[in-house]
C-alpha cells in the first residue's frame, strides 16, 4: 500500500462516515434526535423516537457508508497491493467519522450499522454469523446495547474458529473494544436497571 493512498482512503472514510443520516432524517420530522430518547443520532433511537420506518432507512443509510468507505478502494483499485488494507482503513475512518461527525461537532452514533457495512465488504462469513447472534441476543433480551456488544465480542472470536489469524482479527478485535468503550453509558444504564428496552 502507498502511503497516499492510505491517506486518500482515511480522508474519505471519515468524510463518508461523518455524514449524520440521523440528524437529517430527524429534521424530516420535525424532531432534533440529540433531544428525544437516548439522544443518540443512531438508526436505534431513531426508530424508538420516530418510527420502525424511519430507523430502518436510518440503519440502511449508515450501512451503506460503511459499505462505500470500504468498497470504494477494490472497486478502484488505488494500489496494486492489498486493496483489503485500504478497504480496511477506509472502515476505520467511516466508524470514527460516525462516531465523531465532522458536521455534528464530532459528536455520533455508536457506529454498529456502519461496522456491519465495512465487514460486508472484508469479513463477510463472521459478519452474518455476527448479525445472527445479534438477531436472537436482541429478540431474547429486547436490548439493542446488548445485541450489539454480544456482536462485536462475538467477531474476533468467530475469526478465530475459522483460522483468520491475519490483519482481519485484529480489525475486529479493535472494533470490539471500540464498540464496547463507544457503549459504556448504555452499560451503566443497564448495570442501573434503567437502559431502554424494546417491548
Amino acid at each position: 500500500m502507498h502511503t497516499i493512498d492510505i491517506v486518500v482512503v482515511c480522508i474519505c472514510g471519515y468524510l463518508i462516515g461523518s455524514i449524520p443520516f440521523a440528524i437529517f432524517i430527524g429534521k424530516f420530522y420535525g424532531i432534533n434526535i440529540l433531544e428525544v430518547g437516548s439522544g443518540n443520532p443512531g438508526a436505534s433511537n431513531i426508530k424508538r423516537s420516530i418510527g420502525k420506518g424511519a430507523g430502518n432507512v436510518c440503519f440502511l443509510l449508515d450501512f451503506l457508508k460503511g459499505v462505500i468507505a470500504a468498497g470504494w478502494p477494490k472497486l478502484l483499485i488505488l494500489s496494486t497491493e492489498n486493496t483489503i488494507g485500504l478497504a480496511m482503513f477506509g472502515l476505520i475512518a467511516a466508524i470514527i467519522g460516525h462516531s465523531y461527525s465532522l458536521f455534528n461537532k464530532y459528536r455520533g452514533g455508536k457506529g454498529v450499522a456502519t461496522t456491519m457495512g465495512g465487514l460486508a465488504i472484508i469479513t463477510p462469513i463472521p459478519l452474518v454469523v455476527g448479525i445472527v447472534i445479534w438477531i436472537i441476543i436482541f429478540y431474547t433480551f429486547r436490548y439493542v446495547s446488548i445485541a450489539s456488544i454480544a456482536f462485536v465480542i462475538s467477531l474476533p472470536l468467530i475469526n478465530i474458529i475459522m483460522g483468520v489469524m491475519d490483519f482481519r482479527l485484529w480489525l475486529c478485535i479493535g472494533i470490539s473494544v471500540f464498540t464496547i468503550f463507544r457503549h459504556r453509558s448504555n452499560i451503566e444504564r443497564l448495570l442501573k436497571g434503567i437502559e431502554n428496552r424494546f417491548q
